[in-house]
């Protein structure tokens, strides 16, 4: 079976093959992570920047995590848009039910990967993008093997899931650099009031 960082690079190839830079639609839960993702595809994708992360609580979480990302873009890559859909906790209270007792990195992460994973997915269809990816597989925390199982299972031929594992070849490391360099607001949880608690 081919790793991750495998399937990365040769699709990667595929894409420096062709003539026409293919549009990605990255879902993003920070700065911080997006930072070092965004330095690996920026010169063989046009991206955008998907917030979707109805698991971020309190509400004042979000918000600070959106302005963030949104200054780093800024001051970063100026040319890159950020689609953010308006905060409703309930899509994830409502995809969880059921696993609010379930350990942290366990099956309630788990339909949570898969709730914006298809989110980003859906949007990135219907606004007519190649590939669609996201930033969760930089943290050392996330379960990079599991999260590319969902992507790979929403992939279509008309919207590609990128196979990613960005915190390999010093990715975490990099984002951290990153941080430091921008002075990016760090969280120290996952987003939700479980991982908070936990």
């Amino acid at each position: 079976m081919k790793t991750s960082i495998k399937k990365f690079d040769e699709e990667i190839e595929m894409v420096r093959a062709k003539t026409i830079r293919p549009k990605l639609l990255l879902h993003a839960c920070c700065a911080p992570c997006a930072s070092s993702v965004l330095e690996t595809l920026v010169d063989d994708f046009d991206v955008t920047v998907y917030f979707y992360n109805p698991n971020i609580s309190p509400k004042s979480e979000f918000e600070t995590r959106l302005e963030e990302i949104k200054r780093y873009l800024d001051l970063v890559h100026p040319n890159i848009k950020i689609i953010a859909p308006v905060w409703d906790e309930n899509d994830f209270f409502t995809t969880i039910n059921g696993f609010q007792e379930e350990p942290e990195g366990g099956a309630r992460c788990s339909k949570c990967f898969e709730l914006r994973l298809t989110a980003t997915k859906n949007e990135a269809k219907a606004m007519g993008f190649d590939y669609f990816a996201t930033t969760l597989t930089v943290s050392p925390l996330k379960n990079a093997e599991r999260i590319n199982a969902i992507g790979e299972a929403l992939s279509t031929d008309g919207c590609k899931y990128l196979v990613s594992d960005f915190k390999k070849r010093d990715g975490y490391k990099k984002s951290i650099e990153l941080s430091t360099k921008y002075g990016l607001y760090r969280q120290n949880y996952c987003g939700c009031i479980f991982s908070k608690r936990d």
